[in-house]
């Protein structure tokens, strides 16, 4: 009987493992964000080379045309620069990870310095880097925006607020982020893919509920979901939200 019993804990054990490791449908192809950079540059923008949060024009040479009527107060050097904004923030999911909160012994610099956080992580943890380079959460962004955004959760304020960047609708108060209402759908429709290919990160309830509204609210266009074909053909995972909310509307 006990030996029927050790059998049965470890035959459950190994059906749940390959369940646990099927969760998680994430990049699995490249673990390097330069490379995610650069391709998402040259193979998947290159007929729509908008940022996403301003709809401003960015070049080949990764510098960016400023609409009209753009401001910004602060990081006023990185306004003509792009850059690729993790919608989901990596510190929101790389603090999931052990050398992200507490290092690792690899983690030591020239001087013999421990450290820890994004630099630790990216260094010795290979399932950290694979979020980390996941196109689907990667957009082009004025990097001045970029850099204001931070790692603040997306809101919708109850009162009317001023745009933060003058023609550009995006609204940064008290760290939290109000984003214009052309792209809630698609930021909406990151968070609920990466919380579903990627089991280690999870929403707060109410972040939750107000991506399932704007899903609902905002349906998708046929250049999003272009885009995740596009992504699909060279990091090889399908993003399962998009492939529900892009049937009948484009066919990868």
């Amino acid at each position: 009987m006990r030996k029927f019993l050790i059998l049965l804990v470890f035959g459950a054990y190994f059906l749940l493992v390959p369940l646990t490791l099927m969760a998680d449908d994430g990049n699995a192809y490249n673990d390097s964000f330069p490379k995610a950079k650069e391709w998402l540059l040259n193979k998947v923008y290159t007929d729509h080379r908008t940022t996403l949060y301003c709809g401003a024009e960015f070049l080949p040479d990764k510098t960016i045309v400023l609409p009209p009527g753009f401001k910004t107060d602060k990081y006023q050097a990185r306004a003509n620069r792009l850059e690729w904004e993790h919608v989901v923030p990596a510190e929101n999911f790389g603090r999931g990870f052990p050398e992200w909160r507490e290092g690792h012994p690899d983690c030591v610099d020239k001087s013999g310095k421990p450290f820890k956080g994004r630099k630790c992580a990216e260094l010795t943890n290979k399932s950290y880097r694979l979020m980390q380079a996941d196109m689907y959460n990667l957009y082009p962004a004025i990097g001045a925006v970029n850099a204001a955004r931070q790692n603040y959760n997306f809101i919708q304020f109850q009162d009317d607020k001023d745009s933060s960047f003058g023609s550009c609708l995006m609204k940064i108060y008290n760290r939290k982020v109000e984003p214009p209402a052309p792209v809630r759908g698609m930021i909406a429709r990151t968070y609920l893919y990466f919380e579903g290919a990627y089991t280690p990160y999870r929403m707060s309830d109410s972040q939750r509920h107000l991506m399932e509204a704007w899903d609902r609210l905002y349906p998708v266009t046929k250049w999003e979901c272009e885009r995740a074909c596009r992504i699909y053909k060279i990091q090889k995972n399908k993003n399962k939200i998009m492939e529900k909310r892009c049937e009948g509307i484009w066919e990868c």
